[in-house]
């Protein structure tokens, strides 16, 4: 009897179910490792199914098996707030799906989360099954966990040290399914809770976004000086703001200043990964939850994607912080 389930629940589940037969009960263990909840319902639903049609089999117990999946871990990151970082984070990870990554958005900035809004899931509240939060689907193909999503809006977190870190690990920690690669949009600071997060998690490699003028590069350095210092990479430096066009008369002015992420990016030595502009255009497409990077005719937030990509492809060692 058993043979025959086998070989039939091992051509309907793809090699991933072992059988056991006791009287007409059939005991099944389903390898479910790198499936998404859905997934895992109807593979186990076609288990269930052929099973039963065999001859014999009146009763079938499924037991779902899952091996820990290492993810990639990538760091969005900046000295200070205000510089776009948030921004910069969901287009990201939007950019990479496009690009066929199997890739989740992780807002840990818990004191200011604002990927609900970018990512149009405000008011979405995550479901859990155990202890294990489950990521919630949106409309551009990335899964997002944000602590805006488990508190009510407006209210204010005031929590220490302690009670932030844990709360970043149980996001980070999710059911995250096939997900292989996460966009982690950090606080900004180089405080206790980036330094918990780097120590646990080990991202491998970090963005840096800035945006051009001087002020906000001193604090860019000291965020890559942390990473550095923690034995993660730098993928390299997004300069944000950078430039404005009129839209009346198409004159370029620099508010920010221009070249200063560039320039600052070439002197420590590691690569400089995107100029992206003061638009408009971004500001209400990510007021509204359309990312840019959705969008046909994305020029900006792509090619930085791809660069991401090719670094993950062929990752550097570590990075020189020069003093």
């Amino acid at each position: 009897m058993s043979d025959p389930l086998q070989s039939a629940l091992l051509a309907a589940s793809g090699g991933r179910a072992q059988a056991r037969v006791t009287g007409a009960r059939a005991d099944v263990m389903l390898d479910v490792t790198g499936l998404d909840e859905s997934e895992r319902a109807a593979l186990e639903l076609e288990v269930r199914r052929t099973a039963l049609a065999l001859s014999g089999i009146a009763e079938v117990r499924v037991a779902q098996t899952s091996e820990r999946v290492g993810r990639t871990l990538i760091a969005v990151a900046s000295g200070k707030g205000g510089v776009g970082k948030s921004t910069i984070s969901a287009n990201l990870a939007v950019a990479l799906a496009r690009m066929g990554k199997r890739v989740g958005l992780v807002d840990a900035d818990i004191y200011g989360p604002s990927q609900p809004r970018l990512m149009a899931a405000e008011g979405v509240r995550p479901e859990a099954k155990g202890k294990q939060l489950i990521p919630v689907a949106t409309r551009w193909g990335v899964p997002m966990l944000s602590m805006g999503q488990l508190v009510e809006p407006g209210r204010a977190l005031a929590w220490r040290g302690p009670m932030a870190t844990g709360a970043l690990g149980q996001l980070v920690d999710a059911d995250w399914g096939a997900t292989d690669l996460l966009v982690l949009d950090l606080p900004p600071g180089t405080g206790d809770v980036q330094l918990t997060m780097v120590q646990k998690h080990k991202p491998a490699g970090a963005v840096i976004v800035s945006t051009p003028q001087d002020l906000a590069l001193i604090d860019a350095r000291r965020a890559i000086d942390l990473f550095v210092k923690a034995g993660v990479p730098i993928i390299g430096l997004v300069e944000n703001m950078a430039g404005y066009v009129c839209p009346h008369c198409g004159e370029v002015s620099d508010p920010f200043g221009r070249g200063g992420a560039e320039a600052a990016a070439a002197e420590l030595g590691i690569p400089f990964l995107a100029r992206v502009p003061l638009t408009i255009a971004i500001r209400t497409a990510s007021d509204a939850g359309e990312p840019p990077a959705a969008q046909g005719g994305d020029t900006v937030f792509a090619p930085l994607a791809a660069r991401v990509a090719e670094w993950l492809g062929n990752p550097r060692g570590g990075t020189a912080f020069p003093r």
